[in-house]
């Protein structure tokens, strides 16, 4: 009979230690980050306050899977992988988004208040 001869490594030995001058970096980068995203909130740009929104958080994801998830220091092909799979995720949406304007002459006012009053019928939003 054979036996298994394959052989490997138990321990691969300390992982990659990340200087916590970077570390602070992405913090202090990731709070500012945040704090324009409630800033952004403030102002009314339209349509683009979902837009900035959604970049923002782009932004903020790929820092966290670059520097906290380590992938800044892998192979640059899977940070590249993940922050083109986040733009194209953050595509996809705005592409659904951009449809938002079609329906809405089909939404009836106070619709969701109307069902919770019973002196409303039902019957008056066909």
């Amino acid at each position: 009979m054979s036996e298994a001869t394959a052989h490997h490594e138990e321990h691969h030995g300390v992982g990659h230690i990340v200087d916590w001058r970077v570390l602070i970096g992405v913090l202090v980068s990731l709070l500012i980050l945040t704090w324009l995203t409630v800033k952004v909130t403030e102002f009314d740009l339209g349509s683009l306050n979902i837009v900035i929104a959604l970049g923002i958080a782009t932004l903020k994801a790929s820092l966290v899977c670059l520097f906290f998830m380590h992938l800044y220091y892998d192979q640059p092909f899977n940070s590249i992988i993940l922050v083109s799979s986040l733009l194209f995720v953050l595509i996809f949406i705005l592409f659904s988004l951009l449809d938002l304007s079609a329906y809405q002459s089909s939404i009836i006012p106070d619709y969701i208040s109307s069902l919770r009053d019973p002196a409303y019928p039902l019957d008056q939003l066909k």
